[in-house]
């Protein structure tokens, strides 16, 4: 069975999670598996490409096609993966979720008449002539199947390669490499801006490093609810805060693989700031350290008492002085569900059960407050 075709079905079925990505390979449940690399039979209506999409572009694109077009093109740049183009986007979701039969960008691979079936000859039973004539005909079938072959990684081979224009390439590495340069640039710009900063604000580099201490030293940490049943967890913190998508914990934990992770980093992705700032995302309070409660800097609440029970806080006044708090809330609930959480300090962002393009926004929410509150705590 060709990966298109195998992919459509697993599509239709609801199987996606039972595709696996193990090292260079895609394994299809236990029956199948297929090099991530390999060319399918759809093929690009770009003239300016006129390409097969490999498997690895086509089951990044039907895991994240709810992405808006943008997003979806930035989250493929972000891991190095080929992008569905636009006016192939629409045709080949269709035809991956069962919605047409097939597509006149579908044009069929072709592959040696071979066949597959092999017979294992009775050694008791068959003449020694039979079991060379045999051996015979294995040499041939692999000689057949390594004149088809085509090296995919070779490196001389992506460069004589028909259809692929290198001169691209190298333009866009160059781009990217003019880039890097400038940013570096630019950061050494703001380490001198921010050195006379400092001075002309009368500290030394060590007297204001001493002072900035105060809020702890190492990676700033945001504890989130352990609560299966709170909308932001462990589960998916990290694609809420850096891709600026919500995606639910029942769904987000059939796609992960192993148990639940003691803790996530995160970074704030989205964002033009020359300085990304990484905080440890946790869930277990009763786990830090007095050393790694001076680190503590923001908090997703649940709504109940109890989850400051391990808090070495004396109430809600200190906890949200010393901690910018959120509750992410579904714009629909009702008023009961945030009525505790409004007699605190804390920011209260509302985001859709459906509307998944405007998850970003309430994202940018948070970073924004967040950021807004370190920079209070270094003054």
């Amino acid at each position: 069975m060709d990966p298109l075709t195998l992919l459509r079905e697993y599509t239709i079925r609801n199987s996606l999670d039972k595709i696996v990505r193990v090292k260079d390979d895609f394994r299809f449940g236990t029956d199948y598996s297929f090099p991530a690399a390999i060319e399918t039979a759809f093929r690009s209506k770009n003239v300016q490409q006129t390409r097969r999409y490999t498997l690895e572009t086509l089951v990044h694109f039907i895991t994240n096609h709810h992405l808006k077009h943008t997003d979806y093109i930035q989250n493929a740049r972000s891991l190095r993966i080929p992008a569905v183009t636009l006016p192939d986007r629409k045709p080949l979701l269709d035809y991956l979720t069962g919605k047409v039969q097939s597509s006149d960008s579908i044009l069929p691979l072709e592959f040696p008449n071979i066949n597959t079936q092999i017979v294992i000859p009775d050694r008791n039973s068959q003449p020694e002539s039979t079991a060379e004539g045999n051996l015979e005909s294995g040499v041939k079938l692999i000689e057949l199947i390594r004149a088809k072959e085509r090296p995919i990684k070779d490196r001389e081979a992506m460069l004589v390669f028909k259809k692929r224009d290198f001169y691209s390439v190298l333009i866009s590495a160059t781009k990217r490499d003019e880039e890097r340069q400038r940013m570096e640039a630019l950061q050494r710009k703001d380490n001198i801006v921010a050195k006379n900063r400092i001075e002309s604000r009368g500290f030394t580099i060590g007297e204001e490093a001493t002072k900035m201490r105060k809020i702890g030293d190492g990676v700033p940490i945001i504890l989130v609810p352990s609560a299966f049943s709170t909308l932001i967890t462990m589960y998916n913190v990290k694609e809420f805060l850096e891709d600026g998508v919500y995606i639910p914990n029942d769904v987000k934990l059939k796609q992960m693989k192993g148990g639940k992770p003691d803790c996530v980093t995160v970074q704030k992705k989205f964002s033009r700031d020359r300085v990304v700032t990484a905080y440890e995302v946790r869930d277990k309070p009763s786990a830090l350290k007095t050393d790694d409660w001076d680190r503590v800097v923001a908090v997703f609440v649940l709504g109940k008492e109890w989850q400051f029970k391990d808090w070495p806080f004396k109430d809600h006044v200190e906890i949200f002085n010393k901690v910018v708090g959120f509750y992410i809330r579904f714009e629909d609930d009702s008023v009961e569900s945030a009525k505790t959480v409004k007699q605190w300090n804390v920011k209260i962002i509302s985001i859709s059960k459906n509307k998944r393009h405007q998850d970003r926004a309430a994202a940018l929410e948070v970073w924004d407050k967040l950021e807004e509150f370190m920079r209070s705590r270094s003054r």
